[in-house]
Formats: C-alpha cells, sequence, structure tokens
C-alpha cells in the first residue's frame, strides 16, 4: 500500500481541476497546467478533493499510484501559491542582473554567461549574488536552477561557485608539504 497515494489531494479555494480523455487539466490563480495520466491508476475529483487509485493489482499500478498523486499535488500547489528556488553566488566579483526573460551571470569567465528563462519562470535578484528562480511548475523551475548552478557548480576547496541557498558544501582540506 502506498502511503503516499492513499493521501487525498484537498483543492483549494479559487482553483478547479477537470479530468478527460487520460489528462487532467488544474487552473487556479497563478495559470493552468495539464498533464497525461497513466491508464494504470484511476483517478476521481468529487467533493472537492482528488484521490487516486490503482486500477488493478499489477506492480506497475502500485508504482504509478504514488508517483500520480504527487504529481497532482504539485500541480495544485503550483497554480496556487507557486515554486521557487534561491540560488547564491560565492565568490569574488560573481554576480547576477535579471534583464527581462534573461539572467546575465558575471562567474569569472571571459564573457558574461546569459541565460534564457524558459516560458512560465520568472527570474528575480534582490542583491547581485542572491537569484530567485519562480514558476507554477515544480519540474520546470527545478531543472532551470540545476541549469543554472550547473555553469559554475560550488568546488570543494574554497566554497566558490552557484550553490542552492539550503545547500551546503562539504569543504576539503588542501594539501599539506
Amino acid at each position: 500500500m502506498s502511503r503516499v497515494g492513499k493521501m487525498p489531494i484537498a483543492i483549494p479555494g479559487g482553483t478547479t481541476a477537470t479530468f478527460s480523455a487520460g489528462m487532467v487539466t488544474v487552473k487556479g490563480p497563478l495559470g493552468t497546467l495539464t498533464q497525461r495520466l497513466s491508464e494504470s491508476v484511476l483517478v476521481d475529483g468529487s467533493d472537492g478533493a482528488i484521490r487516486v487509485t490503482p486500477a488493478d493489482d499489477s506492480s506497475g499500478a502500485r508504482a504509478m499510484w504514488g508517483t500520480t498523486r504527487a504529481l497532482l499535488s504539485n500541480m495544485v500547489e503550483g497554480v496556487s501559491k507557486g515554486f521557487e528556488r534561491r540560488l547564491t553566488l560565492v565568490g569574488v566579483g560573481y554576480r547576477a542582473q535579471a534583464q527581462g526573460d534573461k539572467l546575465s551571470l558575471s562567474l569569472g569567465f571571459s564573457h558574461p554567461v546569459v541565460h534564457q528563462m524558459p516560458a512560465g519562470v520568472k527570474c528575480e535578484t534582490p542583491s547581485q549574488t542572491e537569484i530567485v528562480i519562480k514558476g507554477i511548475d515544480k519540474q520546470v523551475v527545478g531543472q532551470v536552477a540545476a541549469e543554472v548552478r550547473a555553469y559554475r557548480r560550488p568546488e570543494p576547496y574554497k566554497g566558490k561557485g552557484v550553490r542552492y541557498a539550503s545547500e551546503v558544501i562539504k569543504m576539503k582540506e588542501t594539501k599539506k608539504k
């Protein structure tokens, strides 16, 4: 039995979920998300909550049960509250600047790195060393944050690079003679 799959998903006010032909569409104050459903799960959206059950007792159906419930929960949370990832730049001269739908990064290279934000993702820079990536789709927000971090990953000797705000870097000791 899936502990995650058994929990119903509460639909907050101002948010609606519609199910048709193997697709689910969730509309909320921040936008609309659509997801294709697996045939191995059954979804019921009555009485203000979404319930997911496996279609049969196969291992594939039980595997998709909790996964589908988590995806639907993230969709409901995304269109009602949204998601954000915070990044921090650590290093002398490392700076970030949001310019519309582009993020310009100065990371110690001979040229600035410009990252184009995909549709539905917004980027803010509260300070020169902080980046806030916001959007309604959790997967896309996480992917954009990972792509920005990949330009200059934190190195283990001085800790310089782009890191998640909550990330802890395990520092190494330098080589001794």
